[in-house]
């Protein structure tokens, strides 16, 4: 190999190089800047961070805020109207921080309390951040995924507590929401 190749292939080398360590280094430091959104439904599920950094967005629950006198300190509950987490500021809130109110919070859990180190509330009655609506629609989801499941169940029980000869009861007990009693089957009436 002449002296000019072996000088490419060493420049090219080094520079592949040089672009991998700094792709690394800038994504090292996206993620610890990084902080993301959960509902107070996923802080009691245990998917957010237990010791990092994270925001916490729903609605601000009626009756819960506190303040201490004489101090900034301020207590209030988080709630994505499914589960609540209660959350600890101390400084200034903004202006448009009340109860029934959409807020973010910035903070990390510690002893079962989110420490607040930001709150943002938001600015005009009609509002709620994208993230946060989101997040709460996915809470309800889950709840509504959770009954029907237990509705399920439930039908699935009767059904085998239902005498063997007593063929109405067994209908009723697996017929689901919204059928009309005597229709047929949503399998075509086969049975």
């Amino acid at each position: 190999m002449n002296p000019v190749r072996k000088q490419r292939l060493t420049l090219a080398v080094l520079v592949i190089v040089a672009a991998g360590v700094a792709a690394g280094l800038l994504t090292m430091a996206l993620q610890q800047n990084m902080t993301y959104l959960h509902s107070p439904s996923d802080v009691v599920e245990g998917s957010a961070p237990a010791d990092a950094m994270f925001r916490l967005g729903g609605v601000v629950k009626e009756g819960s805020v506190q303040r201490k006198a004489g101090t900034l300190l301020v207590r209030f509950e988080v709630t994505d109207r499914l589960q609540d987490v209660p959350v600890e500021f101390e400084g200034m809130l903004p202006d448009l921080f009340r109860e029934a109110q959409s807020v973010i919070a910035r903070g990390r859990m510690e002893q079962g309390v989110f420490r607040a180190e930001e709150v943002l509330a938001k600015h005009d009655e009609s509002y709620m951040p994208p993230e946060v609506a989101e997040k709460i629609a996915e809470s309800h989801a889950k709840a509504a995924q959770a009954k029907a499941a237990q509705d399920l169940a439930a039908r699935d029980m009767a059904a085998q507590d239902a005498p063997a000869g007593n063929d109405a009861a067994q209908e009723a007990a697996t017929q689901l929401p919204g059928d009309a009693p005597g229709a047929p089957a949503a399998d075509g009436g086969q049975e």
